[in-house]
C-alpha cells in the first residue's frame, strides 16, 4: 500500500527542530549550527523527504521532465542507451534531465533527490543497485521508474535490458562446444559493476555443468578500460601461459587484451581465443572481428520510455521486459 509523502514538517518533527530550520537547510540558506544540519539531513535520509522546488515556478511543469541517471558517458554503451531515450522522447513533448553518477550510489542518491524535487513525470535508472533512502524516495514520490540494462532482480516498476547471468552462461557454453577448456577470465572492479559479476558468475556456472573450471583469473582493481584490459591480461598470461581461451568482462577490456597480444607476438585464436561483452563497434573494427556478446542498447533506451508513458501512475504489477541479447562468433574465438 502506498504511504503519504513525507513533509517538511515530518522533518522537523524527526530532527526536533522548527520548520523554517528544515527550510534553511534544504535552501542551504542562512546560518545553522552544524549539529543541527546533521540532524536535519539525517531525518529527511530517514524519511525520504525531497522538496517541490517545482511549486509556484513559472518554468514548465514537471509532469513534461524525465529524470535520466546514467553511470557514465565516457562509456560508449550509455551514450548507445541515451539515443533511445531520446529518439522515443522526440516527438512527445517531455524533455530529459541528465545525472551522471560515475557507478556511486550515493551520488546517485543526491542527484535523485534533486531531479525528483522538480516533480518529473518518470525516473529512468541503471540497474538495481540503489541505497536505501534511494529506494525511500522513489517508494515516497509513485513517480514511474524504469531500471535499464538488467533484468536479474527484483524492479520498482520496470526493468528493461536482459539477464547478464544468462548472458555469461551463454557465452561459456558456446565457448565449451568450440572446444576450449582452460579458460582465464580478465576482468574489472565489481563493487562499481555488478553486472560484470553476473555475467562471471554465469560463465562458472557453465563451466562447472561440463567438469571444468577458470584455469586463472585476474581483475583490475578499478573501471574497465583497454588500458585496464591489455595490463590485466599480460598479468594473466604471464601468470597461466596454457590459458586458450580469455573471456573478458567487456568489450573496453577485450580490445586492450587484443592489443597485448599484438604486442606480445600472440597469435589471436590460434594461441589464445579472445572473448568480449557488448557488441561495440571498435571490437568488430579490429584486425579480426571480436568474438563477443551483444547487448540491445538502442533498443532499451527506446522501450523504456515506451513503457514509462503508457501510464502516469505507477501500477500494482511490476513489469519486466526481456530485450535479450546476440553472441557474435567474430573472429578471436
Amino acid at each position: 500500500m502506498l504511504q503519504d509523502m513525507p513533509t517538511l514538517t515530518d522533518v522537523a518533527r524527526l530532527a526536533g527542530v522548527s520548520e523554517i530550520t528544515v527550510s534553511r537547510v534544504v535552501r542551504n540558506k542562512g546560518p545553522i549550527a552544524e549539529a543541527t544540519r546533521s540532524r536535519v539531513l539525517s531525518a529527511i535520509e530517514t524519511l525520504g523527504y525531497v522538496p517541490n522546488r517545482a511549486a509556484g515556478s513559472l518554468a514548465s511543469s514537471g509532469s513534461q521532465l524525465m529524470g535520466v541517471l546514467l553511470p557514465s558517458l565516457s562509456n560508449i554503451v550509455f551514450p548507445e542507451v541515451l539515443r533511445g531515450i531520446h529518439s522515443a522522447l522526440a516527438a512527445t513533448g517531455y524533455q530529459p534531465i541528465i545525472g551522471v553518477t560515475d557507478y556511486d550510489p550515493a551520488a546517485e542518491q543526491s542527484i535523485l533527490s534533486s531531479l525528483l524535487s522538480w516533480q518529473p513525470a518518470a525516473i529512468i535508472m541503471t540497474g538495481f543497485d540503489h541505497t536505501e533512502a534511494t529506494r525511500r524516495m522513489l517508494a515516497n514520490s509513485r513517480v514511474r521508474v524504469a531500471e535499464l540494462m538488467d533484468i536479474d532482480a527484483d524492479p520498482i516498476d520496470i526493468a528493461v535490458g536482459l539477464s547478464h547471468r544468462k548472458a555469461g552462461y551463454d557465452a561459456g557454453r558456446h565457448l565449451i562446444e568450440r572446444g576450449y577448456s582452460r579458460f582465464g577470465y580478465v576482468g574489472h572492479d565489481w563493487d562499481a559493476d555488478r553486472r560484470a559479476r553476473l555475467r562471471y558468475e554465469g560463465l562458472c556456472t557453465a563451466l562447472k555443468e561440463a567438469g571444468l573450471a577458470l584455469h586463472a583469473e585476474q581483475r583490475f582493481a578499478g573501471p574497465s578500460s583497454t588500458i585496464a584490459g591489455r595490463d590485466t591480461l599480460a598479468a594473466l598470461v604471464s601468470a597461466s601461459p596454457d590459458v586458450d581461451v580469455a573471456v573478458f568482462s567487456n568489450d573496453d577490456m577485450a580490445v586492450g587484451g587484443f592489443f597485448h597480444c599484438l604486442t606480445a607476438g600472440i597469435a589471436v585464436k590460434e594461441r589464445l581465443a579472445l572473448f568480449g561483452f557488448n557488441g561495440l563497434d571498435i571490437g568488430q573494427s579490429l584486425p579480426l572481428p571480436l568474438s563477443t556478446v551483444r547487448s540491445n542498447r538502442l533498443l532499451i533506451g527506446k522501450i523504456a520510455v515506451e513503457k514509462l508513458l503508457e501510464g502516469g501512475e505507477r501500477p500494482a504489477e511490476k513489469l519486466i521486459v526481456d530485450t535479450g541479447y546476440e553472441i557474435i562468433t567474430g573472429a578471436t574465438a
